[in-house]
Formats: C-alpha cells, sequence, structure tokens
C-alpha cells in the first residue's frame, strides 16, 4: 500500500542580498527587517498546518526563517549543507547590475538557457538540481508518512520544481521564480509527485512583499509572459 508523505517548501525571507540586490549563493546573509516580518507571517501561517519535521539549509537566512516556524511548531531544525543554494564563485557578492558586464556569455546562458549554465568557479545548475533532488529523495525515504517542512532558496525551489513537475531540466526557463517566503506544497506517493500548492505568498501584503515590488521582477514578467504566448501560438 502506498504511503502519502507531504513536502512543504518554504523559500527563506527577505535577505541583505534580495534586499541589495547582490547575487548571494553560498554568502551567508542576514535576513532583512522586512525578512522577519515576513518570517513571522509564514510562520503564523503554518501554525496550524500539520507538520512533523523541519529541514533547513544550513545559511542563516533559511536558518533564521526557519526558526521562526520551529518555535510555533516546537520542533527542532535539522540543517542540512545540501539545501543551500547554488554556488555562485566567482559571482558570489557582486551586484545583479554588474554581473552581465563582467561575465556576459555565462549572464546569458542565466537569463535565457539556465539548464546549461555553469557558475564560473561554481556549480553548474545540472549539479546543483542533483545535489538538491538526491537529499529530497534522502529525506523522503527517512519521513516515510509525514508532513516534512524544507527551508531553502529561490533558485534551489526553481531548479526543484522542474524536477517535481516532470520536465527536464530544459524547461526550467519555464518555472517562474517565487517571493521570500513563498509556500509550495507538494505531495508524494508511489513515486510520484503532486503540486498541491505552488510559490503562495497570500500570507503577505503587497507591501511585504519583496520581489513583486522590485523594478526587475517587472520586466523578468513581461518576459516570461511573453514567452508563454509565443509558445501557446
Amino acid at each position: 500500500m502506498a504511503i502519502k508523505t507531504r513536502v512543504i517548501f518554504v523559500r527563506h525571507a527577505e535577505a541583505e542580498g534580495n534586499f541589495n540586490r547582490v547575487f548571494h549563493g553560498w554568502t551567508d546573509s542576514c535576513i532583512t527587517e522586512k525578512g522577519h516580518l515576513q518570517a513571522q507571517r509564514v510562520a503564523e501561517r503554518l501554525k496550524d498546518v500539520d507538520i512533523d519535521v523541519i529541514y533547513s539549509s544550513s545559511l542563516k537566512r533559511t536558518l533564521q526563517t526557519a526558526q521562526y516556524i520551529a518555535d510555533v511548531k516546537n520542533l527542532p531544525i535539522i540543517r542540512t549543507d545540501k539545501l543551500k543554494e547554488i554556488n555562485g564563485g566567482e559571482w558570489e557578492n557582486k551586484g545583479w547590475a554588474e554581473l552581465p558586464h563582467l561575465w556576459p556569455e555565462e549572464y546569458d546562458s542565466w537569463e535565457n538557457r539556465p539548464h546549461e549554465h555553469k557558475m564560473p568557479g561554481g556549480e553548474t545548475m545540472v549539479e546543483f538540481q542533483k545535489r538538491l533532488i538526491d537529499e529530497v529523495e534522502y529525506i523522503l525515504s527517512n519521513n516515510k508518512g509525514k508532513n516534512i517542512c524544507v527551508v531553502t532558496h529561490g533558485t534551489a525551489i526553481r531548479s526543484m520544481m522542474c524536477y517535481f513537475k516532470g520536465c527536464d531540466l530544459t524547461e526550467m526557463i519555464n518555472i517562474q521564480w517565487h517571493d521570500n517566503t513563498s509556500v509550495t506544497v507538494l505531495d508524494y506517493e508511489d513515486g510520484k509527485f503532486d503540486i498541491v500548492l505552488e510559490g503562495d505568498i497570500s500570507h503577505l501584503g503587497k507591501e511585504l512583499c519583496t520581489v513583486l515590488n522590485q523594478e526587475w521582477w517587472q520586466e523578468y514578467n513581461e518576459k516570461y509572459e511573453k514567452r508563454k504566448q509565443k509558445e501557446s501560438i
């Protein structure tokens, strides 16, 4: 008899890199003042949701976010390096506005062909996705039938969603970014993932959102919608 396991993915709250628009993969920055408010909101949202175990990336921004959830659920946090964001190599701590000038080819692949992307001195997207999926499968195998909360990162969730949807990594370009403290819920049963909720931020008012209030998001979303329209023709 198949056993259903639920995974609740939470993206970390707004961190210094998000606010300052600086690339932070393994750079270990803290969450901002707004980030603390976001983390409070997502913890309150999950207060009455069944959660048996909490896993978190070992970086400060995820651990700080996870701690709010752990406090309301009275659960410990299991830390793992394998849920960390992509290793940005030479991109670490560089402003997003600098990247297309310093690494034009790599930035182009990041924007338009993420499945081919390799961070200069860091991870490839293929290596990164495999690291994450291997860890999620390990977590699932050790928590069958439980409700698992996993606090991780934006690119991490985006690359994993490609896998959960049964898509090849070439389809990652069509997976949208999720805002800080977004909630994504999946049920895993009999080797298959069923997406129950994706990138939900209903616990945040617009004033507490991060990417929805940033200029880059408007430009990205316009490009995303145009690409989707083109594909549907």
